[in-house]
Parts: C-alpha cells; sequence; structure tokens
C-alpha cells in the first residue's frame, strides 16, 4: 500500500527535526541552541516541533538516540556477523570509530556534553546510557570473547576497554577542541590504525 505524501511527511518530521537539532547543537551547545533555530532548519514552525518534543532536553534525548546510538548498533551487528579473530576486529573497529564520529558529528556533541554537563547534568546521563555504556560494553563483550578464546590476555575487560578507547578519545577531543584553536591537525583514521598495532602488541596473549 502507498502511503500518501502527506502522511509520509509527517512520518519524517521528527528524523528531520533531530537532524536540524544534531547540527544546531553541534555548533552552539546546549545552552546556547534556539528551539526557533532548530525549528526553521527543519523547516517546520516551532509548535509543531513541540507536537514531537517536550522541551530542549526531550529533544536531546531523541538526537543521541535516533542520530547517534544506532551507529554503535550497526557495528555491533558487523563485528558480531563477521566472527572474526580478536586482531581483525580491532583492526576494523578503530577505523569504524573514527570514520563514525565524523560522519554522525558524535565528537562535537560529545564536546559539547563535556563542556555543559555541569550546568545540564542530564546531558552527560543521557549521553553515558545511550551512547558510552553500550560502546563500552560493545568492546568489553569483544574483549571477554577474545580471552575466552585465548587470543587475549588476562586481566580486567573493562579496564582493557579504557586502555584501548583512551587514545582515541584523546584524538577525537584534539580534534574537535584543541586543532580548531590551532592545534596541529590529526587524522584520527591513521591514529585508529597506529593504534590498533600498539595496543595489539600489548593485549594479545
Amino acid at each position: 500500500m502507498t502511503i500518501p505524501k502527506r502522511q509520509r511527511r509527517a512520518q519524517d518530521r521528527p528524523r528531520e527535526i533531530c537532524a536540524a537539532a544534531l547540527d544546531v547543537f553541534a555548533e552552539k551547545g546546549f545552552a546556547a541552541a534556539r528551539l526557533d533555530e532548530i525549528a526553521q532548519r527543519a523547516g517546520v514552525s516551532k509548535g509543531t516541533l513541540y507536537l514531537y518534543f517536550k522541551d530542549k532536553a526531550d529533544l536531546f534525548r531523541a538526537v543521541v538516540r535516533d542520530t547517534v546510538a544506532p551507529n554503535i548498533d550497526l557495528v555491533r551487528t558487523m563485528i558480531e556477523g563477521a566472527d572474526l579473530p580478536f586482531p581483525d576486529v580491532i583492526r576494523m573497529f578503530l577505523p569504524r570509530f573514527a570514520a563514525l564520529t565524523s560522519q554522525a558529528r558524535v565528537g562535537a556533541v560529545a564536546k559539547m556534553v563535556i563542556g555543559e554537563s555541569r550546568n545540564f547534568p542530564e546531558l552527560a546521563k543521557v549521553w553515558h546510557d545511550e551512547v558510552v555504556s553500550k560502546a563500552l560494553g560493545l568492546i568489553g563483550g569483544l574483549i571477554e570473547r577474545g580471552q575466552a578464546r585465548g587470543e587475549v590476555r588476562a586481566g580486567d575487560p573493562r579496564l582493557l576497554t579504557f586502555t584501548l578507547m583512551g587514545p582515541m578519545v584523546m584524538g577525537l577531543l584534539w580534534r574537535e577542541t584543541l586543532q580548531p584553536a590551532g592545534g596541529a591537525p590529526l587524522d584520527l583514521e591513521a591514529l585508529a590504525a597506529q593504534h590498533a598495532e600498539i595496543v595489539l602488541a600489548g593485549l594479545l596473549a
């Protein structure tokens, strides 16, 4: 059955509003983001925006849940479906992480959450629950699987996850915060490829 054009348009509106909000949050931060501007970029009235989201915090939750978090699910599906040896998984995952942070503006939103979490602690909670905890759980699960197979040396999987991701997060924050202020440009995908080899040298059994 063909969905009428007007009905398709209504179904697309939350996604279009979230995409516009992601851009505004990334550019201006949470406090300075105005719902009027988000509505204008999405091509809707401010009243229409309130039909779908009760306030700016609710809109941020939707942006994270519907725009950023699905990327983690895509990576999980890709990695678990491949069932590759641990070294191959890491060589695939880290560059993919680097690419996603650019495509989905993850870095800009992460920077915003860090900068504004003191005044808006709910931002940090949403980011933790929908993004960070899921990503850490995915990587920790891969490490546990590698340990069970005898591929990865013994150690606390959670701590090993922080060891694996620490330089990537540092690179992400450098690119989003210090590079615009004059820091030397950083190729995050090159960092990912190099870090994969270094960390594997220490992790592999």
